[in-house]
């Protein structure tokens, strides 16, 4: 993405107080890196995030990856909107492993992430993840890939 605003999006003013909350909420006790996410289902229905950490760095979580997985578990399978919090310069943008994640779920929704100071860095999900990768059904059961 060349220009970090993209879209010109500002951050949905409930998912950012909801990503700000989530990032009071992480675990990082290893990295120090705190990171809050807030996403809004196609129902309204908004759910939070934050990363936790783990001694076995590979068995940490993004708080993009907690709040798909707050959504998922409550049974929604989309969302629209997606706002990520940091305290880093530029802000901090979703991880490689969270991309294809949330290109999963929804490869058109909007994602602003945001700092302290306001700036941010925005666009689709597919901007993150240009070329992203989905596996649909085939009639004879097969898995094929898609993008």
């Amino acid at each position: 993405m060349s220009n970090a605003n993209a879209l010109n999006l500002i951050p949905d003013p409930q998912l950012l107080e909801g990503a700000k909350a989530a990032f009071k909420q992480a675990y990082a006790p290893y990295s120090k890196f705190r990171v809050g996410a807030a996403l809004r289902t196609l129902d309204g229905q908004v759910y939070f995030g934050a990363n936790v950490e783990n001694a076995s760095y590979g068995l940490a979580r993004c708080a993009e990856q907690s709040a798909v997985q707050a959504m998922a578990t409550a049974g929604a399978r989309e969302f629209t909107d997606l706002v990520v919090y940091s305290e880093a310069t530029p802000p901090a943008s979703p991880c490689g492993s969270c991309r294809q994640i949330l290109f999963e779920f929804a490869p058109d929704a909007r994602v602003v992430c945001v700092n302290q100071h306001g700036d941010v860095v925005s666009g689709l999900v597919r901007d993150f993840l240009p070329h992203g990768f989905r596996l649909e059904q085939r009639d004879d059961g097969h898995e094929v890939g898609t993008e």
